[in-house]
């Protein structure tokens, strides 16, 4: 599904992934199969990934203490109004959510060192220019986990925000509100995931306010947003990926520049990361959990 349009709506903002339509002080987000990678979104689509990020987002919303206040109120199809409810198609895909006043910073925890934070170590031995003890290698915990936020860009790169520096940006106030829901978030979630067999490697968390109070927003803790790597193997020195991360070391691969156009996957590629978020799912909604039954409700 790349189409999310919606007859009779007009978006009030479209992402690389979800479509945002308003109502008033409430929001309909709109979660499509679209995959983007290296800031560029795929033309390639992988079948049900909306679903899957939708039902995951639910889960976590639901499950987190830390979680609360958030956006979310309804994942279900019948709470929305017309001409929402009407569209079959939108089943098992839709969030309807409080508006809130967005904060315009990516609040990135990692908890084990690897992507971006791995090449900064390897380059000058720090991540997010705070020195690091020598001899770590891809997948090293890091204890405590890390908080590296970054800025959110509409276009192009985010850009980390050196430690210390968010304080400048949103207020020193904010700023320690902002770290200490995003550690809380990791903690709980990272004792949960291993529960399902799961390493939390790292992932992002979006805020935003609402009547004046810090509240979650977006998507959370999918394997669009987080790193997920299975528990066994990496007790036995394997990072075996659930997530997105499969389709960076295709592009990688390809010899992909990482500007856009970006390339078309293989079919086989799209097979093996459609089977990825299906188990990255399963390992929290249980094994029967199917997106064509989510979508039928």
């Amino acid at each position: 599904m790349i189409d999310v349009a919606v007859v009779g709506a007009t978006p009030w903002r479209v992402g690389k992934v979800r479509t945002v339509y308003e109502l008033g002080d409430r929001l309909v987000v709109v979660a499509s199969d679209r995959l983007s990678a290296y800031d560029a979104i795929l033309p390639t689509p992988i079948p049900d990934k909306g679903r899957v990020l939708t039902a995951l987002s639910a889960f976590w919303f639901g499950r987190l203490a830390a979680a609360r206040p958030h956006h979310l109120i309804s994942t279900t199809l019948a709470d929305l109004p017309a001409p929402f409810r009407d569209n079959p198609r939108l089943a098992g895909r839709v969030m309807l959510c409080r508006r809130a006043e967005r904060v315009d910073i990516e609040c990135v925890v990692r908890g084990y060192l690897t992507g971006a934070g791995w090449r900064e170590y390897r380059e000058r031995g720090t991540l997010h220019g705070r020195a690091l003890a020598k001899g770590l290698h891809d997948g090293s915990r890091l204890d405590p986990p890390a908080f590296t936020p970054t800025t959110k860009a509409e276009e192009g790169h985010d850009e980390p925000i050196p430690h210390g520096a968010l304080g400048g940006l949103v207020g020193a106030p904010l700023a320690v509100e902002l770290e200490a829901r995003s550690l809380a978030l990791y903690e709980e979630a990272r004792g949960v995931a291993a529960a399902a067999g799961l390493v939390l490697a790292d992932t992002k968390f979006e805020f935003g306010h609402v009547d004046g109070v810090l509240t979650l927003i977006d998507e959370l803790l999918s394997p669009d947003s987080s790193r997920y790597w299975d528990l066994p193997a990496y007790e036995a020195g394997k990072l075996v990926s659930f997530d997105k991360q499969y389709v960076r070391d295709w592009l990688d691969s390809s010899g992909w520049d990482h500007q856009p156009p970006a390339p078309a996957l293989p079919d086989d590629v799209v097979r093996a990361t459609r089977a990825r978020y299906l188990e990255a799912a399963r390992r929290f909604l249980g094994a029967d959990w199917s997106p064509e039954g989510d979508g039928a409700r």
